[in-house]
């Protein structure tokens, strides 16, 4: 049975950080199909892929994850977190290249949409492998698919959002429309979980620290990264409007 509860305030904090990456990206995605050199429309993927992925995903699902009481204490593999971080940034890189470099054909969108949605889906269910408890995780099946679709569904609708829109307000609207999209894939994700105790006994490699404190550093860390993105971009978008003038 999945008996996870959950404490109120961390999952806010996690929808919170999910909005503020979401409106980062739709600041620095509109660059992408400006740019005029590989280098600049390698550097204008990669800010807005780790707003988007390791902002307003990354960030939210970790936060998610120690938001969760699971009945027992629960440490973190190094590798296969560090995996999923870098998963929730490559995931969104490939789409964000894929939809903002396009030619304009119609199969742009869908497939830069299924790749991205299904990228992070897989990084979902690999910081979900990261867990380390005295518990086997399975997957209702069911939930477990509509997971992947809400994935793909988010994934498609924040890509076609970062290229169609120019307004602030119009971004902010869309932040939090992708936010809860966000939490949408992960909080199905984490309804879907199963769990039969084990008595088997754990590594000590994890990562064990409070579910609060890693919870509020990650919260702090990306809130820090995301602030300097956004001041980045504003001031590469006044310094283009010069030039041009």
């Amino acid at each position: 049975m999945n008996s996870i509860q959950y404490e109120p305030f961390l999952v806010g904090l996690s929808y919170v950080i999910s909005v503020f990456g979401s409106y980062t990206a739709l600041q620095l995605a509109i660059a992408i199909p400006q740019a005029r050199t590989w280098a600049a429309v390698i550097g204008s993927v990669t800010g807005a892929s780790v707003a988007l992925g390791g902002g307003a995903i990354w960030s939210m699902h970790f936060i998610g994850m120690n938001a969760a009481d699971m009945g027992m204490p629960v440490a973190y593999d190094p590798t296969l977190t560090f995996t999923s971080l870098i998963l929730s940034v490559i995931a969104p890189a490939i789409g964000l290249f894929i939809v903002g470099r396009s030619d304009g054909g119609p199969w742009n969108l869908p497939l830069g949409g299924i790749l991205t949605g299904l990228g992070v889906a897989l990084m979902h269910y690999t910081g979900m492998a990261a867990m380390i408890m005295q518990a086997k995780i399975t997957y209702d099946t069911t939930l477990f698919a509509a997971s992947l679709v809400i994935a793909v569904v988010a994934a498609t609708v924040a890509l076609w959002l970062a290229f169609h829109l120019r307004g602030n307000v119009q971004r902010f609207g869309s932040a939090i429309v992708m936010g809860i999209a966000v939490c949408g894939m992960h909080y199905t994700g984490m309804y879907a979980v199963r769990m039969e105790h084990t008595k088997e006994a754990l590594p000590a490699t994890g990562i064990a620290l409070s579910p609060e404190y890693m919870a509020y550093s990650v919260f702090a860390v990306t809130a820090v990264l995301l602030t300097l993105l956004l001041i980045y971009s504003t001031w590469k978008a006044h310094r283009t409007l010069r030039v041009d003038i």
